[in-house]
């Protein structure tokens, strides 16, 4: 059972930055995929972006490519989610997962308990 730990969301103004991170309680280095998901009232949970153990591979959705980073460091056990520009659009609870599968389609088994991010406009 692996726990995964959510920190770093917030209040920022359209344009600003934040950085997600995710710690998770075991090795990451074993884990196939991670990533990043985000939930707002009233939608589902949509895929932001992956990130491949094994090849360093990186997937994102459209709606952040360009303007999200994510990354994974394996010696800390973390990982994290650069986000800039960031639009009222972006406004979510974000959740890390740790699972399996390719990066673009990528199957969970474990969340995080989720971290707000609000972005006024």
């Amino acid at each position: 059972q692996v726990q995964l730990v959510e920190s770093g969301g917030g209040l920022v103004q359209a344009g600003g930055s934040l950085r997600l991170s995710c710690a998770a309680s075991e090795s990451i280095s074993k884990i196939v995929v991670m990533g990043w998901y985000r939930q707002a009232p009233g939608n589902e949970r949509e895929l932001v972006a992956t990130i491949s153990s094994f090849t360093e591979s990186t997937y994102y959705a459209d709606s952040v490519k360009g303007r999200f980073t994510i990354s994974r460091d394996n010696a800390k056990n973390t990982l994290y989610l650069q986000m800039n520009s960031l639009k009222p659009e972006d406004t979510a609870m974000y959740y890390c997962a740790a699972g399996w599968s390719f990066i673009a389609t990528m199957k969970v088994d474990y969340w995080g308990q989720g971290t707000q991010v609000t972005v006024s406009s």
